[in-house]
């Protein structure tokens, strides 16, 4: 096949650099970069101003008006959250989650991992609004701990990789649980209501084979996700939600599969060519066959994951890094810093982290409730440890629920990318050694 200049000096090297496994790590981590350089710029002001501004959608009295930060928060979030979805659903039907016995340990490692964070941080903010805050330290970023991990190449076991991929999983659907039962407002029980009608009529649509991603975007979107912003619920819900109801099933099996494109392949090879680059009527009819036979042959849920995972690891996330990691460091930085909410947080992300994803491996292996996957020594499950409490992109997504108090939101935010860069350069370097 011919490969024009323009791709391989543009396209190539782009789709290189969008499958590569860090990438993903490396964007994001320059965004939050670049909105700290121009939150502590001239342009600081600007910067702060440019996320306030209101936009609003709707008609007549039924209209929505929110700030573009929470547009953000809420809209484009709840896409990351979508795909979270999807991912959780491959994995309970396919992947790791599938496996009860080999999933044992990285769930119940998440679950430590997420229990001992949040003590932590309340021994420290035991009651005032700062209490709030006991989520923050919970999360764990995926994509900036898997690229870190990525980053070591064949220096770790894969079995390592599938290990924080559980953990990470069980880590972002514990954080949906808390957003949906801690950090919502005062619920709306009819906006809640029209949004079960609409989740009813996804999971009815999927059991009567509808297959068609435009009425489960428009459905899930204009229905949904719409009802559960208005609801008080936090909208990102709607997003896992959405993509539990998302279709898993092929239209055509393997083996017929094959069989269908041998025979269109075999026909496309003995019809006439008209010895120009246009295809003859006959060939195209077998073209359009084979692109039918090729989307019967995947699974929507495939599908979407597929297509927007580049979409949210490329664009919802960096927007998201770059309106919500601008801290404007001023004088008191320091003071900020040792606050109980900032030391909450990176015990909760340093310290709590490991003791509570190590604790938990040890008595679940001590006791055989499970065993260590092939390939793991304990020096890994270490460094995994320290690594989970790199809580980037949840963490700050949870500060914005947790916190109306600017002063303790950028005390939490202090605290976040402190934590972060420790448990990333801890993490990498234990897990090189080991």
């Amino acid at each position: 096949m011919r490969s024009d200049p323009i791709d391989k000096i543009l396209l190539n090297p782009i789709n290189r650099f969008i499958n590569n496994s860090t990438s993903s790590g490396i964007v994001l981590f320059a965004t939050a970069v670049i909105a700290m350089i121009i939150a502590n710029s001239p342009l600081q002001d600007a910067y702060h101003h440019f996320w306030e501004h209101t936009f609003s959608i709707g008609f007549n009295e039924y209209v929505v008006s929110k700030s573009l930060h929470h547009w953000i928060n809420d809209g484009l979030m709840s896409i990351f959250f979508f795909v979270i979805g999807l991912e959780l659903k491959r994995e309970i039907m396919m992947g790791e989650l599938s496996k009860p016995k080999n999933a044992i340990l990285p769930i119940f490692a998440g679950l430590g991992g997420m229990a001992v964070p949040a003590l932590l941080y309340l021994v420290l903010n035991s009651s005032g609004e700062s209490s709030a805050g006991w989520g923050i330290p919970m999360a764990t970023d995926i994509a900036f701990a898997l690229g870190i991990l990525y980053m070591l190449g064949d220096r770790v076991p894969v079995s390592l990789k599938v290990f924080l991929t559980v953990l990470a999983i069980v880590d972002d659907l514990g954080a949906v649980l808390v957003i949906a039962l801690f950090y919502t407002s005062d619920i709306s029980m009819m906006s809640l209501l029209f949004g079960g009608g609409f989740l009813v009529i996804l999971i009815v649509a999927n059991l009567l084979g509808v297959r068609n991603t435009i009425f489960y975007a428009v459905v899930g979107i204009g229905g949904l996700w719409m009802a559960f912003l208005l609801s008080g619920v936090h909208a990102t819900v709607a997003g896992v939600l959405a993509a539990l109801t998302i279709p898993a099933n092929v239209k055509i099996q393997d083996k017929k599969f094959v069989e269908k494109m041998n025979a269109l392949t075999n026909k496309f090879e003995r019809s006439t060519p008209n010895n120009v680059s246009l295809l003859t009527y006959e060939q195209l009819h077998t073209v359009d066959r084979i692109r039918f036979y090729a989307k019967a042959a995947l699974t929507p849920l495939q599908q979407l994951e597929h297509s927007m995972a580049p979409l949210v690891a490329f664009v919802v996330m960096p927007i998201f890094a770059i309106a919500n990691a601008g801290i404007t460091f001023s004088g008191d930085f320091a003071q900020n810093m040792v606050s109980n909410v900032s030391l909450g947080v990176m015990l909760g992300l340093v310290l709590g982290k490991f003791i509570g994803i190590v604790a938990v491996s040890k008595i679940l292996v001590k006791f055989k409730l499970a065993a260590l996957p092939a390939g793991l020594k304990w020096r890994h499950i270490y460094g995994i440890g320290i690594l989970a409490g790199v809580g980037f992109t949840m963490s700050l997504f949870i500060t914005d629920l947790a916190f109306i108090n600017v002063e303790h939101i950028l005390q939490a935010k202090i605290g976040i990318f402190v934590a972060s860069t420790i448990a990333g350069i801890s993490g990498f370097m234990i897990l090189r050694k080991a």
